[in-house]
């Protein structure tokens, strides 16, 4: 990769077009639009600065998405730390059910990003430009050399793996009889 050996024009192609599905992650994980926006722009600034340190390229996806998520995570502590505002009675417990969900939401994503850095890297560069990026079925496939079958046979398996990690039942199966 060019951008590995510091060509310029191909960190900035590779910066361009990156952006908007790092910031399109960074919105579902960060808890404001202005920490998403924060949260991209960090993730972009390493990129640039550390793509030389990067050994595969076809880790990238999961590096930036790493990137982004720690920075998202980074910023809620930072922003609790800041809003140490006292809340009346009446909001604490409101406050408290909003904190919560947030808190759990951003576990399940945690838990999600976890499951998919954890597939091997052809079921994740299928699952990530499928699911991820919203490509097309037939654009995943051409992307990476593969017939349309091929895709659609490592989409299933990734996504599989994925729900057998997270224990979300599939409505098609039958969940394990206990004997």
């Amino acid at each position: 990769m060019a951008a590995q050996k510091g060509d310029v024009d191909a960190i900035r192609a590779l910066l361009t077009a990156s952006h908007p599905h790092v910031h399109r992650f960074a919105r579902t994980v960060c808890l404001s639009e202005q920490d998403a926006e924060d949260a991209t722009q960090e993730a972009m600034i390493i990129l640039y600065r550390k793509i030389g340190t990067l050994r595969a390229s076809a880790a990238l996806a999961s590096w930036i998405f790493q990137i982004v998520r720690n920075e998202c995570l980074r910023l809620i502590v930072t922003s609790r730390r800041r809003r140490q505002e006292p809340i009346d009675s009446v909001q604490d417990a409101s406050h408290d059910v909003t904190l919560e969900h947030e808190v759990i939401q951003r576990l399940e994503v945690e838990r999600v990003a976890v499951a998919i850095a954890e597939l091997p890297d052809d079921q994740r560069r299928v699952l990530i430009l499928r699911d991820v990026y919203g490509h097309s079925g037939k654009h995943v496939a051409n992307s990476l050399g593969l017939s349309v079958a091929a895709m659609k046979s490592r989409l299933h398996r990734a996504r599989t793996a994925v729900r057998d990690r997270l224990d979300v039942p599939d409505k098609g199966r039958q969940p394990p009889s206990e004997s």
